[in-house]
């Protein structure tokens, strides 16, 4: 595993994820929905004043391991990296969201929390959420991970083979 991979893919998913929770204001506004993931994520691990910083950092904790997994996986899919992104992203939200029934259920501050089951507003926001990531994640991942061009893909002028 390449360390330096790793961590920059973190560093590009964190990124990603901090610009989705800067961006919920106005997408709950948009989408008429106050589904909000730092809140979701804050109000798991305490109820105080904290919840909002506490769940920015678990929000951009979750952005760096999906951004690390991405960057390891990134060189073996087919595609572009920004459509590998998206694709990546939009599977963990058509995955994931059915567990909106568990979070309606048990999640401590469920009371306080928009009730995801069977809500398309939250459904659409989640999605334009997770396309936004994904975009933002593949322009900026291999950015910082630029890989060599493997040899065979160069011109042969370049490598000093002639046809």
């Amino acid at each position: 595993m390449n360390a330096r991979r790793v961590t920059r893919g973190a560093a590009a998913g964190a990124a990603a994820a901090t610009l989705w929770a800067l961006q919920q204001p106005l997408d709950k506004r948009v989408f008429g929905s106050r589904y909000d993931d730092v809140e979701l994520l804050g109000k798991l691990v305490t109820r105080g004043p904290a919840w909002r910083a506490a769940g920015l950092a678990l929000h951009a904790t979750n952005g760096a391991a999906f951004g690390a997994t991405f960057a390891l996986a990134r060189p073996h899919l087919p595609g572009s990296p920004l459509a590998q992104a998206v694709t990546a992203a939009m599977a963990e939200n058509f995955g994931f969201w059915p567990l909106g029934r568990l979070i309606d259920r048990f999640h401590p501050a469920r009371s306080e929390l928009e009730a995801l089951t069977g809500n398309r507003r939250a459904l659409a926001q989640a999605t334009w959420r997770h396309l936004l990531f994904g975009a933002a994640l593949g322009a900026l991942e291999p950015r910082l991970n630029r890989d060599p061009i493997p040899s065979s893909q160069l011109p042969a002028s370049a490598t000093g083979r002639h046809a």
